[in-house]
């Protein structure tokens, strides 16, 4: 046994399909199918099924776990390695949303190339859904992710709570609350309650913020009126900046935007029966995963930034 052709094996056993998996790591279908057999005659036992599909037999599971494990130490061996030879030289996979990438890695990846100018930094952009899948498989050795749920096999550092905020215009607010407006925003600044601007049009979201706002809603039995719906709370932003609609943002939008928006635009923050509405933004990787001099350095810096974030106050009242 040679453990590239368990690597080739645990690699086939994700796509259970001989084509796509030779494509993926750029060797031939014969060059596969070869160390798939190398395994099986090793072994003295059949790993895949072949009909009517590709499919992992008895064995197969057993060796595929056997596999992860192996494969897992493989990584390891070689991060410890590098460290005690100091060569300061390696791979770092990290993934996160769009938002979270554009924001955080012009702040930290200057100083993090400057000290390790020879790691490989690979980066996955996703939603959390896809990210947690791909820091278990070992494909991301961490990920910031969205209020996810604990897992026995994975360590999470809450980075933050990423408040939410209510904004609209002044003109808007003037448009359909008239007088009063200003006695609006005075108790608003210090939290907004959605009951409290039901007559505002809003920018709903069908996304993982969108059905917490929804409770906020639901909680008081309010139906909000709809100007605009969709996935990308980037379109919520655009419509509330041109004062056609309220919408709800994120103190990391918000903070990324901060010299965008416009000077009329009333910036408060969310409450959800009495409490601050927040999403909580925590960095997963894995229990057992060595963690290399340039790792500890990249999380340092991550930590560093989540919480400058957190603490930037965006309300404001025009």
């Amino acid at each position: 046994m040679d453990l590239i052709s368990l690597y080739y094996f645990s690699e086939l056993a994700k796509d259970l399909h001989m084509t796509r998996t030779a494509n993926r790591l750029f060797i031939s279908q014969q060059t596969l199918s070869n160390h798939i057999q190398r395994l099986e005659d090793y072994y003295g036992t059949k790993l895949f099924h072949r009909k009517p599909a590709l499919s992992l037999t008895t064995a197969g599971e057993f060796v595929l776990g056997f596999a992860d494990v192996v494969n897992k130490e493989q990584v390891n061996l070689k991060d410890i390695l590098s460290d005690i030879s100091q060569q300061e030289r390696g791979i770092l996979r990290f993934g996160a949303s769009n938002l979270r990438l554009n924001m955080c890695l012009p702040a930290i990846l200057p100083q993090f190339s400057a000290r390790y100018p020879n790691v490989d930094i690979r980066i996955t952009d996703a939603v959390t859904a896809r990210l947690e899948p791909l820091v278990l498989d070992g494909s991301l050795d961490f990920a910031v992710t969205l209020n996810g749920e604990e897992h026995p096999r994975l360590v999470s550092h809450q980075l933050m709570d990423d408040q939410v905020y209510l904004c609209m215009s002044d003109s808007l607010l003037q448009n359909c609350y008239g007088e009063t407006a200003q006695a609006l925003k005075e108790n608003a600044i210090r939290g907004a309650d959605v009951k409290d601007f039901a007559k505002l049009p809003f920018c709903i979201f069908n996304n993982r913020m969108g059905r917490q706002i929804n409770q906020c809603f639901e909680a008081v039995n309010i139906v909000p009126r709809a100007y605009i719906t969709s996935t990308y709370t980037q379109v919520g932003t655009t419509v509330c900046f041109q004062r056609l609609a309220a919408c709800f943002i994120s103190q990391m939008s918000l903070v990324s935007q901060q010299k965008e928006i416009p000077e009329d635009i009333n910036i408060f923050p969310l409450n959800y029966k009495g409490q601050p509405l927040a999403q909580r933004l925590s960095l997963i990787r894995m229990k057992d995963r060595y963690l290399s001099h340039y790792s500890k350095f990249f999380l340092d810096l991550l930590f560093q930034y989540f919480s400058g974030v957190e603490q930037v106050h965006m309300e404001r009242m025009v």
